[in-house]
């Protein structure tokens, strides 16, 4: 099958071009890419005033499946995976059960297969059910294809353990995960620690519960030469402590998400858990820092921290609630409105941050527009602005705190292997 997307501009982070071109794709490949191409395609897309990027890659998804299919499946993550743009997402493993075993990293991989929608890499647990006190088998999670090793949603606090952990993945070729929360230090705290917060009565988590666990991996890193990627970065420390690691040569990269680099605490309204993530909303000072930390590339990658919760789930307030929102309709459209839109990032950079880095750090043959290459591709809009409602959800989730926020920048097409999967 030939697809042509005519009247795009081309930009591939591979090579830093930007270029008006059609992009030829025949059997999941990209053909061909040059200027007014006379084929008689199969099928055509008019890219005109859009775009031609290569398909977003998202290292942090929380799908809930297994085991919590009421609040998301592997088929509802995919669905919304594609209608953000997203051709390859990486699912986190604190599913029920634990994906601790090449059993339930198969469940999820073979179903993902069977669906045909967006490429879904299944990551595995550092240790046994999660609990932080044996390593899983992580052999047999490698060998049944895991991307990457992951605590998320739970740090292992238990150091020597972790630096094993570490040394498997040196061992295996494989990065690793980091949730960087000091269990210790968190206590009961649902939101930032600050006087904002401290006036609504809501107990508060300090920036040093993420910064602590940051320089304890990057020693841990060091050590081990493991390669360590710092997930859902929000303090204005955890940017100065990336800088300095690759100042120092430690394989060290790091994530930043939407909700962090676009609201602060004072934009909670009142007790409305939409609002509640881990890590929490931080400071201005804090948003301003993860910006300029993207915009410097100190900051690798926009990832989104997907998770889904029902409206039951998020309706007892923020005390009670569980932490996290969704983000993988959102993603795109915040990082250009509040990024590129705004001078932060170049359409390069955002390339980069979303498909280009992802792609490097967990050794993915992607994330570029190039020809002979897996034809995984986008067609973005910049310009076309519209409100966000989570009505238009693709996931079962509609936890936002972006309900109602007018953005710029759209997903007109998302292209995985050459198939159209997702069409405005």
């Amino acid at each position: 099958m030939l697809l042509l997307i005519q009247n795009g501009t081309v930009v591939n982070p591979g090579d830093r071009t930007e270029l008006k071109a059609d992009v030829l794709v025949e059997d999941g490949k990209i053909k061909k890419i040059a200027p007014k191409q006379k084929v008689k395609a199969d099928r055509v897309i008019d890219a005109s005033d859009c775009y031609v990027m290569p398909g977003f890659i998202d290292m942090h998804v929380h799908l809930r499946d297994p085991g919590m299919e009421h609040k998301e499946t592997v088929e509802t993550g995919a669905k919304a995976a594609a209608h953000g743009g997203f051709t390859t997402i990486v699912a986190m493993p604190n599913t029920k059960p634990v994906v601790d075993n090449s059993d339930v990293v198969n469940y999820v991989h073979n179903k993902a297969k069977d669906m045909r929608l967006v490429h879904i890499l299944q990551a595995g647990a550092v240790t046994r059910g999660q609990r932080g006190e044996e390593l899983a088998d992580i052999e047999s999670m490698v060998e049944a294809g895991i991307p990457g090793l992951s605590e998320d949603g739970k740090t292992v606090m238990n150091a020597q353990l972790y630096r094993e952990a570490m040394t498997l993945a040196v061992k295996y070729d494989i990065p690793v995960l980091s949730h960087c929360e000091d269990s210790n230090m968190v206590q009961n705290g649902v939101v930032n620690a600050d006087e904002v917060m401290e006036k609504m009565r809501f107990p508060g988590i300090s920036n040093s519960v993420e910064d602590v666990i940051i320089a304890r991996d990057i020693m841990l890193a060091k050590d081990t030469k493991a390669a360590l990627h710092l997930c859902h970065c929000s303090t204005k420390d955890s940017v100065r402590l990336v800088e300095l690691a690759k100042q120092e040569g430690i394989r060290v990269t790091a994530e930043v998400c939407p909700h962090h680099f676009t609201l602060t605490s004072e934009d909670i309204p009142g007790d409305d858990a939409n609002f509640k993530m881990n890590p929490p909303l931080r400071t201005k000072e804090d948003v301003e820092a993860l910006k300029q930390g993207l915009k410097a590339d100190i900051m690798d990658v926009i990832a989104t921290d997907h998770a889904p919760h029902t409206a039951i789930d998020k309706g007892v307030g923020i005390k009670k609630a569980p932490f996290g929102i969704v983000g993988l309709e959102t993603a795109a459209a915040l990082t250009m409105t509040e990024l590129v839109d705004t001078g932060y990032l170049t359409i390069m950079q955002m390339a980069e941050k979303m498909s280009y880095n992802p792609a490097r750090i967990l050794g993915l043959d992607k994330g570029v527009v190039e020809e002979g290459k897996p034809a995984d591709l986008v067609v973005f809009n910049a310009e076309k602005q519209y409100v966000i409602d989570p009505a238009d959800f693709w996931s079962k989730g509609r936890n936002t705190p972006f309900a109602g926020k007018k953005v710029k920048g759209m997903v007109m097409a998302t292209i995985v292997d050459g198939r159209v999967i997702y069409e405005k």
